[in-house]
């Protein structure tokens, strides 16, 4: 199974990238995953009117078509997630159908980037995608991790495993579905 993990802001001094980072480091613990770290700053575009077409866009169409499904961690700005997410989203859609997401929020109130969270999974439904009902929503991300990045509540590795289980169910039951009607 290979579901990367995307990375969703592009911001200086982001700090939701020690959120990814701990969930990478989380995933790739599952048997039989190949998993990596997708950053949106390296699929930046000027504009969003024939991207498939633009390098980045191949780039990542590449790994979407591979995905067996997809994590998510954004961070939530002004009530929504980051601009450069959903254009990077944008470069796609078919590469997306029938694939699970599981999104993870991020941000330095209590919330933990929920309404973030809500967005991205109407955007997902859009995509034809399944989003899955566990997210894990880091909060007040400012003290979660210490210097060295060491995430310090020990209870979001027990979250992390329950999205990863049902991220898993659903990717290999669609998976087989893909496959079977693929075959058909």
């Amino acid at each position: 199974m290979y579901i990367p993990i995307i990375l969703g802001t592009a911001r200086e001094g982001r700090r939701s990238e020690k959120a990814a980072n701990f969930v990478l480091l989380e995933f790739q613990k599952q048997e039989g995953v190949e998993t990596e770290l997708i950053d949106v700053r390296d699929y930046r575009i000027a504009a969003t009117d024939n991207t498939g077409n633009l390098p980045e866009a191949k780039k990542f169409s590449e790994k979407a078509t591979r995905a067996d499904g997809f994590i998510v961690v954004s961070p939530e700005y002004d009530h929504g997630y980051p601009g450069e997410l959903k254009i990077m989203l944008d470069m796609l859609y078919d590469e997306y159908n029938r694939k699970p997401v599981g999104i993870c929020g991020v941000s330095m109130g209590q919330l933990g980037g929920a309404r973030a969270v809500e967005q991205l999974r109407l955007v997902a439904i859009e995509f034809q995608m399944a989003p899955i009902r566990n997210a894990v929503y880091f909060s007040n991300i400012n003290t979660l991790f210490d210097e060295q990045g060491n995430i310090t509540d020990d209870s979001y590795q027990e979250r992390l495993q329950k999205l990863f289980d049902e991220l898993l169910w659903y990717a290999r039951a669609l998976k087989q579905a893909r496959e079977k009607d693929s075959s058909a």
